[in-house]
């Protein structure tokens, strides 16, 4: 396989992914919403997880053809664009003032798990033990995250509770999560191919394949819509999808992959990829803690470190 056809692949599997992937979250949200699930329990899952779609068809894909070392590289990498390159390029675009008091809560949890896989992955592997450990946390969280909703200020619940709106048939909303999950499937399966023939013939692993070229492929289309939800002054919303997707990403997505294969965890990741996860996550919670403002040059330090991972791993 050339490069310029492994490249084409590459961005048709991006581009099909992420148009599965808005139709899957926003067919199932209007589904919900339609069989009378509470409005502000699926807006807060859209903000939360809605983005985690990707890697969640990616990663599962990746497991099933074997290629496991991608889809840790991925998971890694992805939470690692989240908060450097997505955060960071916002707040260049504007300060980023939040009003939600839930997000103070969930840094913690965020940093928490983090520092969770560091050391379920000390021993070397992500076995099918630890994925279950990993989704009971996932079900706590959910409940700790619904449970707070419900305290957060008025006008921040009817921001939630705008983006559930249903002006759809429950039919035509089933439709449209069918459609959106094909299409995720066919976009992975591109990427996965794509991403596994470039390691191949560039001799790369496949896991800085992972956390450099498939996790900056994934994080574009959501750089895009963040910096334009941060413009219009949506920086809750932007900040709840990092947090959100980072945790949905160990606890639920790394956790699935591991059910269907033990994923193993090379020393490099140990002693960097990890590390710098879980430093990206404490820099943001200091960075919030500030006063729930992101400021300018905040976003471009950011920015500058991610970067700089990216630079690293490269050479």
């Amino acid at each position: 396989m050339t490069a310029l056809l492994q490249l084409a692949l590459f961005t048709a599997g991006v581009v099909v992914l992420y148009v599965g992937a808005e139709m899957l979250v926003k067919g199932a949200v209007r589904l919900a919403a339609s069989f009378g699930v509470s409005r502000l329990i699926t807006g807060l899952s859209l903000v939360a997880f809605g983005t985690s779609a990707p890697e969640l068809a990616l990663d599962v894909t990746a497991a099933f053809r074997g290629a496991v070392n991608l889809a840790f590289g991925d998971l890694v990498g992805s939470n690692i664009a989240n908060v450097g390159l997505v955060i960071g390029v916002a707040a260049l675009v504007r300060p980023m003032q939040m009003q939600m008091r839930t997000l103070r809560s969930e840094i913690p949890l965020v940093i928490a798990v983090s520092l969770g896989l560091w050391a379920l992955a000390a021993d070397g592997c992500i076995g099918r033990g630890d994925a279950v450990l990993m989704l009971g946390g996932f079900a706590a969280f959910m409940a700790y995250l619904y449970r707070t909703a419900r305290r957060e200020r008025e006008g921040v619940r009817d921001v939630l509770e705008h983006l559930a709106e249903n002006k759809n048939s429950r039919l035509r909303s089933g439709l449209l999560s069918l459609g959106g999950l094909t299409t995720l499937v066919i976009g992975a399966q591109l990427i996965v191919i794509a991403a596994v023939a470039m390691a191949r013939d560039f001799g790369v692993s496949e896991l800085v394949i992972g956390l450099t070229i498939v996790a900056l492929g994934t994080s574009l289309p959501e750089l895009a819509t963040a910096a334009v939800a941060n413009y219009r002054d949506n920086a809750d919303l932007v900040v709840g999808n990092v947090l959100g997707s980072n945790v949905f990403n160990i606890l639920m997505v790394m956790a699935l992959v591991a059910l269907i294969h033990p994923l193993p965890v090379q020393h490099a990741s140990l002693c960097l990829d990890i590390p710098v996860m879980v430093a990206f996550a404490v820099g943001l919670g200091v960075i919030v803690f500030r006063g729930l403002v992101i400021s300018r040059w905040e976003g471009g330090l950011l920015l500058a470190c991610y970067a700089a991972f990216i630079v690293w791993q490269i050479l």
